[in-house]
């Protein structure tokens, strides 16, 4: 979802082909899941959510699937699945609606095309910023949350929260300073 086009395709082959390649302890492997499941998951999520971010949310579910370590000890796979998506979709209706918060924030001043002007580059500015920098600088500026919700929240650890915080501050400054 963040990243577009042929090198997220890449990149998400080769997460699913070095899962499919390491077998857990009982001898099953995300292949085996992925031809067992992948079309339950797809009719299920397909009736619960749209069209295109259905199918974003049945790949993003199979990619947190490649990144788990012994899938052997999930004893309820259609279950686990539907979480996992249900978490997924939860994460992009909270990221929408303080998307929708900050943009009903953003004053509107008419009285003066420069103060427009500067509305509109630093709403531009922080729509630019990639997703994953963009959903912490929000929840951070506009939500008003720690950096420990958001970490929470988006299922990161703090670190990286902070990391993507400052990368997203580094990146509004060199936009001003242009």
């Amino acid at each position: 979802m963040a990243k577009t086009g042929g090198a997220r395709r890449e990149h998400d082959v080769g997460l699913l082909d070095r899962a499919a390649r390491a077998e857990d302890a009982s001898g099953k492997t995300l292949a085996d899941w992925h031809s067992r499941y992948d079309r339950w998951l797809s009719a299920q999520i397909r009736r619960r959510f749209s069209g295109q971010s259905g199918e974003d949310i049945t790949q993003e579910t199979w990619l947190r699937m490649a990144a788990l370590d012994g899938i052997d000890a999930i004893r309820h796979p259609k279950a686990f699945l539907l979480r996992v998506a249900s978490n997924l979709a939860l994460g992009q209706v909270r990221r929408g609606a303080v998307a929708e918060r900050f943009t009903a924030m953003t004053p509107t001043v008419a009285h003066a095309d420069s103060d427009q002007l500067e509305t509109v580059f630093f709403r531009q500015m922080v729509l630019d910023l990639p997703q994953p920098l963009r959903d912490v600088f929000l929840l951070s500026r506009v939500g008003g949350l720690t950096n420990s919700q958001i970490a929470d929240q988006l299922g990161i650890s703090p670190k990286t929260v902070e990391w993507r915080m400052t990368r997203a501050l580094a990146r509004c400054a060199a936009q001003i300073r242009r």
